[in-house]
């Protein structure tokens, strides 16, 4: 009895398991030595783009006059994107950035712990607004943390 129990309960975390949506955080936090920062900045400039993305469609949706129910449908869409994409770019400064790799015996340390606000301030103001200027300014703090993190400046396919 005890048995069928301790199976039913299993077998039912696993299914609740399997069909809750899941969240892909920025790392394990195990010291596994998988992960690289050059990684994560790219993935950090690609949220960046589909955010900058994200604005400029809602942009022309709106231009487009009188709103539809396809463009409500399509502006929402683009508005989950945003919001997803910035706190991908959040989630990633403090689960991986902050939590492991700034650390606070580096000499550079305050101006990494600057540089790394800015980036999740910039991320907020992307959430909150549909400004062009607001993506440009998170790809910017972006570009600053690699500099402050690494000490050199930023070797990207979109270099700034």
């Amino acid at each position: 009895m005890l048995r069928a129990l301790v199976r039913t309960t299993a077998l039912a975390v696993l299914v609740a398991g399997l069909a809750s949506p899941s969240v892909a955080l920025a790392h394990c936090q195990v010291p596994c030595g998988i992960y690289g920062d050059q990684l994560r900045f790219e993935q950090l400039l690609e949220d960046t783009k589909t955010i900058a993305k994200a604005q400029t469609q809602l942009n022309e949706l709106l231009a487009g006059g009188q709103p539809t129910a396809q463009s409500v449908n399509q502006m929402a869409r683009w508005v989950m994107t945003k919001e997803e994409h910035a706190g991908k770019v959040q989630d990633t400064m403090q689960a991986y950035f902050l939590a492991q790799r700034i650390k606070a015996d580096s000499p550079r340390y305050v101006e990494q712990l600057k540089a790394a606000h800015a980036v999740i301030t910039s991320a907020m103001k992307c959430k909150q607004s549909a400004d062009a200027a607001t993506a440009e300014a998170l790809e910017k703090a972006v570009f600053d943390l690699y500099r402050a993190y690494e000490g050199k400046e930023p070797e990207f396919e979109t270099d700034n």
